[in-house]
């Protein structure tokens, strides 16, 4: 564990040192509060399965959006099960800027653990399920959106890139057991 915390540290030390500029803090802190709360993902998600079942009768397309909506919601709901409710209060790493006393946090001080981010997880328990059901020009965006909402935790200095590793092996799992799910009930459904 010692030498994962060291590698740890250099790597937010390189990023605080070596990418952060002024000019970009603004950018990137407003990229992590995005994923507070995961509400960007939550309102997203709400709005996919209202307008799939307002609409999914007169535009066929929408049934795909509900779908997509449906099982982002179920991704969700398991990755912040495993990560907030388990894994954090299991695990209990404190934050870096606690920990190391040459770690600057750009953002208020958080209320959690560190291990592993819950703001990774939810984006990518999201992002993956829209990039596996919905088509790659929507899909990719969102993607992209969770990766460097994902960054940005190491930006401001809140969490250690295993952090963020931690809630994208999560999401990753979340998101692959809500697909089969949904997927698995559409072809259940229509034998």
């Amino acid at each position: 564990m010692v030498w994962i915390q060291s590698i740890d540290t250099k790597i937010l030390l390189f990023i605080q040192e070596h990418f952060r500029m002024e000019s970009l803090n603004g950018f990137w802190k407003g990229i992590t509060h995005l994923g507070d709360g995961g509400i960007f993902w939550i309102v997203l998600t709400v709005l996919m399965i209202v307008f799939g079942l307002l609409l999914q009768k007169r535009i066929p397309t929408f049934l795909t959006i509900r779908k997509a909506g449906v099982a982002s919601a179920l991704s969700m709901m398991i990755g912040a099960l495993v990560t907030n409710v388990w894994l954090k209060k299991w695990v209990a790493r404190i934050r870096p800027y606690d920990a190391v006393a040459e770690i600057v946090p750009l953002i208020g001080r958080q209320v959690d653990y560190s291990f592993p981010s819950g703001h990774t997880c939810a984006s990518f328990a999201c992002a993956l399920v829209l990039y596996r059901i919905l088509p790659k020009p929507y899909g990719v965006p969102a993607v992209i959106l969770a990766t460097l909402i994902a960054f940005s935790r190491m930006y401001v200095g809140v969490h250690y890139p295993t952090d963020i590793l931690g809630g994208f092996l999560v999401a990753l799992v979340s998101s692959s057991l809500a697909y089969c799910l949904v997927e698995g009930r559409k072809k259940t459904s229509v034998s």
